[in-house]
């Protein structure tokens, strides 16, 4: 019965969603629903059934006129996107997440080094360690910056399925959907821990404090920040993994168009926001996450919490003139 359901879907998945439409495609399920049934009770096997349904029933254009249909209404050429090709689209947006979260770390922790050979070159009064400190800050840093090109040209070769042109038929939908389901949780999971540890990463740097102070170890200090910028950028790794990979079953539920029968296959084909330049959505896919590491970066580094908060209005009103002047669209429930 799903190989019915998928083959009954695919016929009508880019005619327009009209209430005929779906009357005419209601009524031919229920026509081969029965007569499946009608040929299994009668002792054919599944696989002899489902094709003399599909051979009786397959033709739109001559059941038209008994569907209630005027004339069968005629879509735009389909090209569907394999269940193979969907998940090799979700599994290297996966990697790409992955790179670019890495990348984020690596650019942040490239500062742990100086904060390190600081603290050392006041314990062991060595300036080599200051040598040795900013040496590993170019190697974090190059690091870093090479994950994110990595990523962004090896996730280049799927770019082809924004043209406007690819679908996903009823199985493939109901599959991405579902693994956007089970890693809804995860992405709550990533999202919540990483804000806590963001802001708990301030915590060894009071420690800290307190602990120079008795102590007179002032080194502890250097230190302190270094385990603070690691915590952060620890946070920060996982707040922006989450939205990314997220963001790739957003795309693919997203190609169905929001006028046709195969908008209506999940909800998360009417959620998403389109903008008609792919490299402006594709700049907006991480917009959110990147406002988040500012605002957190801004408020720990300098600690000017009473001010930082204004990165939010103006991030809004800068997303809302980017979808207007980038012709982002909302599309209809």
């Amino acid at each position: 019965m799903e190989t019915l359901r998928n083959y009954l879907e695919t016929m009508f998945i880019n005619l327009p969603n009209t209430p005929k439409v779906q009357r005419a495609k209601n009524e031919l399920w229920q026509m081969m629903e029965d007569k499946y049934t009608e040929l299994r009770e009668e002792g054919k096997t599944e696989n002899e059934a489902v094709g003399t349904v599909i051979a009786e029933f397959g033709n739109l254009s001559e059941l038209a006129e008994e569907l209630g249909l005027d004339e069968c209404p005629e879509g735009e050429p389909v090209n569907f996107l394999s269940m193979k090709d969907a998940k090799s689209f979700i599994n290297a947006k996966a990697r790409h997440a992955f790179m670019i979260a890495l990348g984020v770390f690596l650019l942040i922790v490239s500062i742990c080094p100086l904060f390190v050979a600081d603290g050392l070159n006041s314990m062991i009064e060595d300036d080599a360690f200051e040598v040795y400190g900013i040496a590993l800050f170019f190697v974090f840093a190059a690091a870093g910056i090479g994950c994110i090109v990595y990523s962004a040209v090896s996730v280049s070769r799927w770019s082809y399925i924004r043209n406007g042109q690819w679908h996903t038929d009823y199985a493939t939908t109901n599959y991405v959907h579902q693994r956007r389901e089970i890693f809804k949780t995860g992405y709550a999971l990533l999202l919540t821990f990483g804000i806590i540890l963001c802001v708990v990463s301030v915590v060894p740097i009071i420690l800290a404090d307190a602990i120079s102070r008795d102590f007179e170890a002032w080194f502890i200090e250097d230190i302190a920040a270094a385990v603070m910028v690691l915590i952060f950028a620890v946070g920060v790794f996982m707040i922006v993994y989450g939205p990314i990979k997220l963001h790739s079953f957003k795309t693919l539920l997203s190609l169905n168009r929001y006028d046709t029968v195969g908008s209506n296959y999940t909800t998360g084909q009417k959620e998403a926001v389109h903008y008609e330049n792919r490299y402006m959505a594709a700049v907006m896919s991480v917009y959110w996450p990147t406002v988040v590491c500012l605002y957190l970066i801004w408020s720990f580094l300098t600690f000017d919490w009473y001010i930082s908060w204004i990165i939010w209005p103006v991030a809004a009103v800068v997303a809302i003139f980017i979808k207007n002047v980038a012709g982002g669209r909302k599309e209809p429930k």
